[in-house]
């Protein structure tokens, strides 16, 4: 496949920009370069199109937020009404007590709200406010938790961190309460983990983490980016029956618009009044503000996390039973949560990363866009599901050919994806403290 138009931007984007994404899971790193677009112009339902006229089946939504499709009818409806009323205010605007009454009813732990733009600031805004009501400073960290110093110091992307910062945070390994247990001292203001990334919580792993928190003055924050609307309308904290002090959301409470919550105890957040921090101009953005009313609103009113489940069951056991089929299984599986699994490859298939690049690749040509992963979302279809099972019956043999002869790298059209800074199941090796 050609890209001209893609290409073409590209080599306008290298001049000026520095690197050319904004996201690193958008960028051309996590494509195979010069087999794959680099640039989208349009989305519709599950679907996208590229600058050059390509049509696919969208498997990274928006790397998360399009929880419900792109150009989601109500959801645009809402952007559209409150776009002729204004954008940004002089004073607080009427849809944030809204959208905080709405969050207060479906979160458990929402006995106050904050509202802002980005995961990243909510998180770092859950840990300045735990350090504050602890009075302690260290900070403990499980999965991915955005770019600010306090987190990205543990990742091998720190320079430009003051080592105090770095020595102030560790992280552990999920599904192991040892590694938890070795970092956990009488300093740890909070930890912050993921819920869950791939792997189901083992040994009732993080009702233990809420509990040896609760014994060592600790407050635990639910990092609920991905978890929170997909796996239950009430997120992680209520599929797994966990009250965390403290949790933000982002990602998939407004069908793709930047918006950001923070919620826990009122106690703790209470000191944003006075003592703690946390304002930002475009926190009470209305047209946000009102894609997440819609978007939220739709969500109950379609049990859309049980349509993901059920959409993404059909693609993960598919997968497996192609690969079963085929006699894959040794090295390949698609594993997870329903609403959002990933396909691996075993090094004994040769370099993950080239096998990946190879199934993309094909993919690609079969009008997938894929990255690994099944994101799902509301506009996924029993057709769009059905044609991405036969993309797969399609590209697997490929695979399997270039497997027993040993040749997936001389098979690739252009260079392997990258690898990202972190792993799959905890965020950095654990440090000494």
């Amino acid at each position: 496949m050609n890209f001209p138009k893609s290409d073409d931007l590209y080599a306008r984007a290298q001049k000026i920009m520095t690197p050319v994404t904004q996201t690193l899971a958008k960028g051309p790193g996590q494509y195979t370069k010069g087999a794959s677009p680099k640039y989208v112009k349009r989305g519709k339902g599950a679907h996208v199109w590229d600058v050059d006229g390509n049509e696919y089946i969208d498997y990274q939504m928006g790397i998360g937020p399009l929880s419900l499709g792109y150009a989601y009818p109500r959801v645009d409806e809402a952007i559209k009404a409150q776009l002729e009323d204004g954008i940004t205010f002089s004073m607080m605007h009427e849809l944030e007590v809204e959208v905080a009454e709405l969050i207060h009813e479906i979160i458990p732990n929402a006995e106050s709200i904050r509202i802002s733009k980005t995961g990243a600031d909510v998180c770092s805004a859950a840990v300045r406010v735990s350090r504050a009501f602890t009075g302690r400073k260290d900070v403990l960290c499980c999965g991915y938790h955005g770019w600010h110093d306090w987190y990205i110091g543990t990742t091998s992307r720190d320079k430009g961190i003051p080592q105090e910062s770095k020595d102030l945070v560790a992280a552990f390994e999920y599904n192991n309460l040892d590694s938890f247990k070795a970092v956990l001292t009488p300093d740890v203001a909070c930890v912050i983990l993921e819920p869950f990334i791939f792997d189901a919580p083992k040994d009732n792993f993080l009702h233990e983490v809420a509990r040896l928190c609760k014994e060592n003055g600790t407050l635990l924050i639910f990092d609920e980016m991905w978890t929170g609307f997909r796996i239950a309308i009430g997120g992680a904290q209520e599929y797994f029956g966990i009250t965390p002090d403290l949790a933000v959301y982002s990602k998939a409470c407004a069908n793709g618009m930047p918006i950001a919550l923070l919620t826990g105890r009122k106690d703790v957040l209470q000191l944003f009044e006075q003592d703690v921090f946390f304002f930002t101009t475009f926190g009470g953005e209305a047209l946000s503000l009102a894609a997440t009313i819609a978007t939220i609103s739709e969500m109950r009113e379609k049990n859309v996390p049980a349509f993901l489940a059920s959409q993404g069951n059909k693609l993960k056991e598919g997968y497996n039973q192609i690969a079963a089929e085929l006699g894959l299984s040794s090295y390949t599986k698609c594993y997870g949560y329903d609403c959002r699994s990933i396909v691996t490859f075993d090094a004994s298939a040769g370099n993950p990363l080239e096998v990946k690049a190879f199934v993309q690749q094909e993919l690609f040509k079969q009008g997938i866009l894929w990255g690994g992963f099944h994101n799902m979302s509301f506009s996924h279809t029993d057709e769009d599901v059905a044609k991405t099972l036969d993309a797969y019956r399609a590209v697997l043999p490929l695979l399997k050919d270039a497997i027993e002869k040993g040749d997936v790298a001389s098979r690739l059209e252009g260079e392997p994806v990258e690898a990202v800074f972190r792993k799959v199941t905890n965020a950095a090796p654990v440090k000494a403290k």
